[in-house]
């Protein structure tokens, strides 16, 4: 037997919502027909024990369990589904039942009850797109829809049939049709979405939790035992209004373990009440106004649990969704690590790269001229004690660095503006008087002292200072100035630091990226400081931001307040 839709032979719900009742991939028709002939043995095993009264030679059926077995099959698998239907009504006819009517008329019966409802199932899958898992309300609203139709189609065509075949008179139609209508609903309501459910999750089944949940199934069945025992034995009007007993233990169940509790609890019931019925050989108009009860009872169980299923479907897709995104936020978390100890490596060795730089070329000068005979050795001297300072200073920024990183916060003192940009503008003048570059400091006379991390402060100034210096080297420009400006402002009060150079300027497309981590250019160094500065002078409160960027007059500057400097 092969789905009607195509596709992957799986018992799981898809958006295709391919799948049989078969294993996967049958292509052996032995088996094929082994498995129908089980699907055909357990309609017409399901038919004798069913079958409890005749109304003039017609087999009545308050519950049709074996039409549940094969409407699911049909549902799952199409025309070969609604074959075994046919081929089922004819020999339980012949020797189940042992109707005494026509063969034309049996296989008609036949051939009329299997086609109408291969054609609600199709129509189901095919125009209503069912999803055969029953994930949803409006799936199971459509078996249950379509298992409706099937059943008034069937009773619309069979009446003229068993009319013209003498089987009933136009006064019987009523009396025959409604049982039989009635019976047939509760089958395909009561077995067809239980079969359904138990073929969309028969993978996840294990024995454990069949045994954990032993004891709460036998609470269940000694609880519907009790109610439907209490409703037959009170027997007359009085039974049917106990009949609501009935709803609690199938509610219960629908609530704890959703469309699956919600089915096994009415297929416990069904069962039971019509082994009841039965045993205290109750007649057909108490059958049906019984089984009338028990279609509303199924649909409240049906509706319930597929409510309660698909919240807690919900529930784990929110779960499911939540534990993906708390993974892709661990990997962008580990990224942005990786990506700022990247940036945090570039820019150190950025910066140690320019002090360094500098001292081998001092200790080559002062090599140099301690060689040469009667040599410069105050200038040598010189040369030595700059070497030495600007050793010492690639020592404090590694070492404020890491201990930046470890505490997350500067080491705080009282820093004086004026001497702290002196003192960077030392270890940086030698460079740029070899570029041939002016430097120029204009610090206002009523700057406060600060509190902050000088050795931050000043590697901030001359990351600025050292990029403004690349900028025009990069240029080959022979006038080259960077200007250093310090001043106090109010409203709020804040110290703020600008550089500035007349260098080519900085791009548009670089000035978008400037301060993210490894920004490269012509204008060579503007993007591997920055984003260290950022982080050293929002550490001490402040921002620093690009204030112009044309050609002859590119200036960053940063900003560090009065009133958390002080607070520091």
């Amino acid at each position: 037997m092969k789905p009607i839709s195509g596709g992957e032979d799986t018992f799981r719900s898809s958006p295709d919502m391919s799948g049989t009742f078969l294993p996967p991939r049958l292509s052996n028709l032995a088996l094929d027909g082994a498995m129908a002939g089980t699907f055909l043995a357990a309609y017409v095993a399901l038919e004798w024990v069913s079958s409890i009264y005749e109304y003039k030679s017609l087999p009545i059926t308050p519950w049709d369990p074996g039409l549940g077995v094969l409407f699911a099959l049909i549902v799952r698998a199409g025309l070969p589904g609604g074959f075994v239907l046919c081929v089922g009504i004819i020999i339980a006819e012949i020797f189940v039942l042992q109707s005494q009517r026509e063969w034309l008329v049996i296989i008609a019966t036949g051939a009329i009850t299997s086609s109408s409802y291969t054609f609600t199932a199709a129509t189901a899958r095919r125009y209503l797109r069912l999803d055969v898992g029953l994930t949803h309300l409006r799936d199971v609203l459509v078996l249950l829809g379509a298992g409706l139709v099937g059943a008034v189609i069937v009773a619309v065509l069979l009446t003229p049939l068993l009319i013209a075949a003498g089987q009933i008179g136009t006064g019987d139609i009523l009396a025959a049709s409604v049982p039989l209508l009635v019976g047939d609903i509760i089958g395909i309501a009561v077995i067809s979405p239980l079969l359904l459910r138990f073929a969309f999750r028969r993978r996840e089944i294990a024995l454990g939790r069949l045994l954990s949940f032993a004891p709460e199934g036998v609470l269940y069945v000694a609880v519907i035992g009790a109610a439907l025992w209490a409703i037959i034995g009170s027997g007359g009007e009085y039974g049917f209004r106990l009949f609501y007993l009935l709803f609690v233990p199938v509610v219960v169940a629908a609530v704890r373990h959703g469309l699956d509790g919600a089915c096994l609890s009415l297929a416990v019931t069904q069962l039971g009440l019509v082994g009841l019925l039965h045993l205290y050989s109750y007649d057909a108009r108490a059958f049906t106004e019984f089984q009338a009860l028990m279609l509303v009872l199924t649909a409240t169980g049906l509706i319930v649990g597929v409510v309660v299923s698909e919240r807690q479907n919900s529930d784990r897709l929110v779960r499911e969704a939540e534990a993906r995104l708390k993974e892709k936020e661990a990997e962008a978390t580990q990224a942005a690590r990786f990506n700022l100890v990247s940036g945090m490596a570039s820019a150190l060795a950025h910066e140690i790269n320019q002090p360094m730089t500098a001292a081998r070329a001092l200790a080559r000068s002062a090599q140099h001229i301690l060689r040469t005979p009667h040599g410069d050795l105050m200038r040598a001297d010189r040369n030595l004690t700059t070497m030495i300072a600007e050793i010492d200073h690639a020592s404090g920024v590694v070492r404020h660095m890491r201990d930046f990183l470890r505490r997350g916060r500067p080491h705080v003192s009282t820093v004086e503006i004026q001497g702290m940009l002196e003192e960077a503008l030392t270890l940086v003048r030698a460079e740029a008087s070899e570029n041939q570059i002016r430097i120029e400091l204009d610090v206002s006379s009523d700057l406060p002292p600060i509190h902050g991390d000088r050795i931050q402060l000043q590697q901030v100034v001359l990351n600025l200072i050292r990029n403004a210096i690349e900028s025009i080297v990069g240029a080959r420009q022979t006038d080259g100035c960077i200007r250093v400006v310090a001043r106090r402002l109010d409203a709020p009060q804040r110290i703020e630091i600008g550089v500035s150079d007349n260098g080519p300027g900085v791009s548009d497309e670089l000035a978008e990226r400037l301060f993210h981590p490894l920004t490269t250019s012509k204008h060579e160094g503007l993007g591997l400081g920055l984003p260290i500065c950022t982080s050293i002078v929002e550490a001490h409160g402040g921002r620093v931001w690009l204030q112009t960027r044309r050609a002859g007059a590119t200036e960053f500057q940063f900003s560090l307040p009065l009133e958390q400097s002080r607070a520091m």
